[in-house]
């Protein structure tokens, strides 16, 4: 097991990587994955249809008023299954950054990191693991119908396998405060890597916006079109579409 360290920890991003973003070789590597990250979305746009199963209640944590989907100039009006797939390829470029600041600078979270993944290695039952950047992150079951509740659900199965398991030991009061700031220094570091790639993202808004209108608007207008017809005549044959019958009730026989 792992030893928990409680020792003296930084207050301040260390000056090595407070800026990270902003020396060659790191902002050079962090441009080249955003890039990487934009072409391989841009790869799957193409295969990209829109839902026909009923849409979710709740709100993307991801996705909702994410400033990365902002600087991309993917607004509320685009699909969330457009954006899902982006932000959440953007999103491992961010953990990944700030997984190495971690390693580097924050003993104690790298420590509690990496006994939390060895108790996951532990399950046997690891549903949400190895998913396309598209359904990454996305609820395991669909919503609950009222009046029809479910025999059994994914993640219901995946927590009584995690229930299962020992949980980690307890912390000091101590422990627990020096582990609260290491963790505001990690959230810290995660904002900055996160400002700079919102700011690498904004020279990829034109051909992100392009691929949009070329393969998401037109088959949102196709919906539109559909569904205008639907409403125009929702009871009508194909044998007598609207307008054909003589809708005058003066013409009835016998008025």
């Amino acid at each position: 097991m792992i030893r928990r360290k409680s020792g003296p920890i930084p207050t301040q991003l260390p000056a090595q990587t407070a800026h990270a973003g902003h020396n060659g070789p790191v902002e050079r590597s962090i441009e080249t994955q955003v890039s990487q990250a934009v072409d391989a979305w841009l790869r799957w746009l193409p295969r990209w249809e829109p839902a026909t199963h009923r849409g979710r209640i709740a709100p993307c944590r991801r996705c909702f008023g994410s400033p990365v989907l902002s600087a991309a100039g993917l607004g509320s009006d685009v699909p969330h299954g457009v954006q899902h797939g982006l932000s959440t390829r953007i999103k491992t470029i961010i953990d990944h950054a700030v997984a190495g600041y971690t390693a580097h600078n924050l003993p104690m979270l790298q420590a509690e990191l990496d006994q939390q993944a060895a108790r996951n290695r532990a399950r046997t039952y690891r549903p949400a693991e190895g998913l396309d950047p598209e359904f990454e992150g996305l609820p395991m079951d669909p919503d609950p119908v009222p009046g029809a509740p479910f025999l059994f659900t994914i993640s219901g199965l995946a927590d009584e396998v995690d229930a299962a398991l020992p949980a980690l030991p307890p912390l000091s009061a101590e422990a627990k405060a020096a582990l609260r700031q290491e963790v505001g220094l990690a959230d810290d570091y995660a904002t900055l890597i996160g400002r700079d790639v919102c700011g690498i993202l904004l020279h990829h808004r034109l051909r992100i916006q392009a691929a949009v209108s070329q393969y998401v608007e037109p088959q949102i207008a196709s919906m539109l079109e559909e569904l205008a017809r639907s409403l125009d005549a929702p009871f009508a044959s194909p044998a007598e579409p609207p307008g054909d019958a003589d809708t005058d009730p003066t013409s009835r026989p016998g008025l």
